[in-house]
């Protein structure tokens, strides 16, 4: 016998998943969770939320993630700036978060996003892995669309 589900349990269901910024949200034990490097960094994972693409990867201190938290949009950890960085405050792309995760070791974050333009890449394209191996060609292929 198939299972309905009504419309009532579906809000249910996607309000459970639905993230929602808190403005006044303060660092607290919470961040303990999270298996910080010894720079103080977490990996983080942006995922497209509709196509479920693999955007990026990036970096997030206790700040950027608080930021993130806060604003519900991707702030990130620049390494080579030594500040954060608000996806997009240049280039407009930004990153709305629709659904954070934490992986069972708590040491990665997956960002579930709606990526403004469809570029999340700072060459214009769309993911950032668009270097694919081939085996046969001991080589990694270049599958960008030219937006370099």
């Amino acid at each position: 016998m198939r299972r309905q589900i009504n419309r009532e349990n579906q809000t249910k269901m996607t309000m459970k998943n639905t993230f929602i910024p808190i403005q006044s949200l303060e660092a607290g034990a919470w961040l303990d969770s999270v298996t910080w490097n010894e720079q103080g960094l977490v990996p983080v994972i942006a995922q497209e939320v509709g196509s479920k693409d693999i955007l990026m990867m990036a970096w997030m201190n206790r700040d950027a993630l608080l930021a993130t938290l806060r604003l519900g949009e991707a702030v990130y950890w620049t390494r080579s700036r030594q500040k954060l960085w608000h996806k997009g405050e240049e280039s407009g792309h930004t990153q709305k978060v629709k659904e954070i995760r934490l992986d069972c070791d708590g040491d990665t974050i997956l960002l579930m996003v709606e990526q403004k333009d469809g570029i999340a890449c700072h060459t214009g394209e769309h993911s950032c892995f668009f270097l694919r191996w081939d085996s046969g060609k001991s080589a990694w292929v270049d599958e960008s669309t030219g937006h370099k």
